[in-house]
């Protein structure tokens, strides 16, 4: 008999778990869609409790703090819709073929998450709690410069110019300040930036060195 009841209590526990588990992930995605659609500035607590359907205590047992709130949209975001991975970059010997890639790839990511970019860049300076989730992408960003960097100017004034170069075209602002206005296409959005790097830092012909991990 005790075991029978223990066994009933072991199954009531997960049970509740699962229901927990599956309640936090409803309010999760019901915040993501909100700071997708409205942007995170807008989005109340009330409005996350509506969009998932539970009461706001019931938001605020979960995520009590909005950092936790937003770790958790950050989280859900880049896990179905992870970045394009760079280390496959370092493959491509040559500098503008390499950047070319990399440019096609992330201008691709930003065309399929514009709306959610656009919403959290918009509202980083009104939302503290939005500045840590960015860090990650910066640095990624980070790491696709110094990928993308082998092969050019690399003394003075000139690293100076590549890393700014670099950054500026991979910049999800930069990219939809190139595309939005005009509507180009995204291969012609991509020579562009490639040649305002190509003009900031020159390719050196000679050096076909990638960097390694």
């Amino acid at each position: 008999m005790g075991g029978e009841k223990t066994a009933k209590r072991k199954y009531e526990l997960k049970q509740r778990a699962d229901e927990m588990e599956r309640t936090r992930q409803r309010i999760t995605e019901a915040a993501v869609r909100l700071h997708g659609t409205v942007g995170p500035a807008r989005t109340t607590i009330s409005a996350v409790a509506e969009e998932a359907g539970v009461e706001r205590h019931t938001v605020y047992r979960h995520f009590p703090s909005e950092a936790e709130l937003y770790g958790a949209c950050s989280s859900h975001f880049f896990t179905a819709n992870p970045l394009p991975d760079p280390e496959p970059w370092q493959e491509i010997d040559d500098p503008r073929q390499r950047l070319a890639e990399a440019l096609d790839q992330l201008y691709a990511y930003y065309e399929h998450t514009e709306a959610m970019f656009s919403n959290v860049f918009r509202d980083l300076e009104l939302v503290d709690a939005l500045q840590p989730t960015v860090v990650p992408f910066q640095h990624y960003l980070a790491r696709a410069v110094e990928i993308l960097a082998a092969g050019r100017s690399v003394r003075g004034r000139g690293r100076r110019l590549r890393s700014a170069a670099l950054h500026h075209v991979l910049d999800f602002q930069a990219w939809r300040s190139l595309t939005r206005p005009t509507e180009i296409s995204r291969a012609d959005a991509v020579r562009l930036a490639t040649a305002f790097v190509d003009a900031a830092a020159p390719v050196r012909e000679s050096d076909g060195q990638v960097l390694s991990g």
